[in-house]
């Protein structure tokens, strides 16, 4: 399928690792101008940048910190005043703490669902609100997608946090489903498997996860981040426009096993 984002504006937030450069390259080459927020990684931001470009469309990146509130209204002002509207917005930034519950701290919580579930709930509101001055930023036609993982259904040792974190983000999108439909918004979620990236490297036993998902993934390979990237650009389109209010798995099959 051949598909036409041609002067479609997106929002990508995370966008500086693996999955987030994978999204914004694949919008900016389906034609749409990004802009994304990246956090620490300024080389991965600069990366980002130049594959956006390479495709023929503006990049805009902005640093924004989602543990801390004003960076919330910042994205939104960025977005205002660089794009003038968003008709896609991907919540790919993520962060957490990986300690057994007992031992999580108020902070860890907080900091872990600030940044995931938290941020994305409330760049919505951001997107949707007008006033007499200023109409939303997203209108019909618009596309809202948030990355999950299956730890939001799934007990992973260590991931209590996180995992709570991404179930809430996943139930937002549900909630938010009906009221976003009689706007001619659709958002989804889409929760990809065990993909190999940076992230993946902060966990402890790294490697025995990634050797027991390609052994239970039925495709017979891991996803990738292309994988991923391919399916939120699908979810964009406008023959997507009647899936709402759905977790789609990318996975090879891997969750469907128990």
């Amino acid at each position: 399928m051949q598909i036409d984002l041609s002067g479609k504006r997106a929002l990508v937030t995370g966008g500086s690792g693996e999955i987030g450069r994978a999204i914004s390259t694949a919008l900016a080459a389906a034609g749409a101008d990004v802009l994304f927020t990246f956090f620490s990684n300024h080389d991965g931001a600069a990366e980002t940048t130049a594959a956006i470009e390479a495709e023929g469309r503006k990049a805009h990146a902005i640093r924004a910190h989602f543990g801390k509130d004003p960076s919330l209204g910042k994205v939104i002002d960025a977005a205002r005043e660089t794009m003038g509207g968003v008709d896609i917005f991907v919540h790919n930034a993520a962060s957490g703490v990986l300690k057994p519950a007992v031992e999580l701290s108020l902070r860890h919580w907080d900091w872990t669902h600030r940044i995931n579930a938290r941020s994305f709930f409330f760049l919505v509101q951001g997107l949707l609100q007008s006033s007499d001055a200023q109409p939303a930023l997203m209108g019909d036609g618009g596309r809202i997608l948030a990355l999950s993982s299956l730890g939001a259904v799934r007990a992973i040792p260590q991931y209590t946090a996180v995992g709570t974190s991404k179930a809430a983000l996943e139930s937002a999108v549900r909630n938010l489903a009906p009221e976003l439909g009689p706007l001619g918004i659709t958002a989804n979620v889409v929760s990809p498997g065990v993909i190999d990236t940076w992230s993946l490297k902060q966990f402890p036993n790294r490697e025995q996860l990634l050797q027991i998902a390609e052994l239970r993934t039925p495709v017979g390979r891991l996803a990738t981040p292309a994988d991923v990237a391919h399916t939120v650009r699908f979810l964009c389109a406008p023959e997507a426009a009647m899936i709402h209010g759905q977790t789609i798995n990318v996975d090879g099959g891997y969750s469907i096993l128990g």
